[in-house]
């Protein structure tokens, strides 16, 4: 079975949204789609913000670290690099566009928009149900 981008190239991460070494925290696996990355993530009551419904820094976190993720990987092909560089997250915008329902698999999608040197300026949209509950740009 295929690896996540994550556990492929950073398996000792401790990052609480990516990190396969964080015991309590997402522990997201982003997989390549084209020229970008998708993910699907299911999450849980602690996850909540309200009765039934993703908690709007739980959806951040997604985004941002889905969508670094994918800078990362688009800095590796770009240059041709062996691994992917470290990145951090400059900026970044969500917009939370209807509630996000809780207990359905999430899908999560993210792909680079422009490539400058060392920065890239990514897109991403989160989708639950087939419905855009947030889109984000960084």
């Amino acid at each position: 079975m295929e690896k996540g981008v994550q556990r492929q190239y950073a398996p000792s991460s401790i990052c609480f949204g990516c990190g396969p070494a964080n015991e309590k925290g997402l522990k997201i696996d982003s997989y390549r789609k084209g020229d970008g990355l998708e993910l699907k993530f299911t999450p849980s009551e602690e996850h909540q913000a309200f009765p039934g419904m993703v908690n709007g820094g739980i959806i951040g976190t997604l985004l941002d670290c889905h969508g670094n993720w994918a800078a990362a990987i688009a800095l590796m092909d770009e240059h041709g690099y062996d691994e992917p560089p470290c990145t951090v997250t400059a900026s970044y915008s969500v917009s939370l566009r209807r509630p996000t329902p809780l207990g359905v698999e999430l899908h999560v999608e993210a792909f680079p928009e422009q490539i400058e040197n060392d920065r890239v300026h990514v897109r991403m949209e989160l989708k639950a149900e087939g419905k855009v509950c947030a889109t984000g740009k960084g």
